[in-house]
């Protein structure tokens, strides 16, 4: 296995059937130091995945073959919490939403600009390093534990698995218990000030907590607000 050089930010996986635009974002990864792995398909992708351990993989929705992007997402996700980007076409907000559910971090649709991508990658990759850095805790709420230094959530004891954003959600929400907080004060805690894609995004994964949390997780819709935990 190669191994990223001291100083690197890190390896990527890249999974894009479109070799003008893989080798597009993979040029402007490396002008940031990035060492880039590129793959036509699924398959291969999630063996490289699998083989080089990356901070982070951008997974396009429209693959060829047997396996679609929606598909290796559900498989990254059942697997690893590694951080994933997706890729849409524009027209295609279903995609968008279902990766999204699946466990996605982000995504960016197409055309893109390559600078935007690259900034959406550092800024997941900074979110979760701060994550990794911030002084552990253990946050109750409700019949739900949030162990932020083992990045584990626990019902009744048992772990209940979730993706990277839909931890670092609770999380925000649970720090602020008791507050009523805006879907902008979300987005701006969770996913950074920078971040400007679509509010629903908080709404997809407010969703997807309460499917996995149940009623553990006393999360309450403030109408006109937006949500409130405790």
């Amino acid at each position: 296995m190669v191994t990223a050089r001291a100083g690197s930010p890190g390896t990527i996986v890249v999974v894009e059937d479109d070799p003008h635009i893989a080798d597009l974002v993979g040029l402007y990864l490396r002008a940031d130091g990035f060492r880039v792995l590129l793959a036509s398909d699924a398959v291969r992708g999630l063996e490289l995945v699998g083989q080089e351990r990356p901070r982070l993989v951008i997974l396009d929705i429209g693959l060829p073959g047997p396996m679609d992007g929606l598909d290796a997402c559900r498989q990254l996700r059942s697997a690893s919490d590694v951080p994933v980007l997706i890729l849409t076409a524009r027209h295609d907000e279903i995609d968008r939403v279902l990766g999204l559910e699946l466990g996605a971090d982000d995504y960016v649709t197409k055309p893109f600009s390559p600078r935007e991508l690259v900034a959406r990658v550092k800024a997941i990759l900074r979110r979760s390093t701060g994550s990794a850095r911030a002084a552990p805790e253990i946050l109750v709420v409700g019949g739900v534990e949030i162990d932020t230094g083992r990045r584990e959530v626990r019902v009744d004891s048992q772990v209940v698995a979730l993706a990277t954003r839909e931890f670092d959600l609770l999380a925000h929400l649970a720090s602020h218990a008791g507050l009523a907080l805006s879907r902008r004060q979300l987005l701006d805690g969770v996913w950074g000030p920078g971040w400007y894609g679509d509010d629903r995004t908080v709404d997809v994964h407010i969703r997807q907590l309460r499917k996995k949390l149940g009623d553990s997780l006393p999360l309450a819709t403030v109408w006109g607000v937006g949500y409130r935990l405790g």
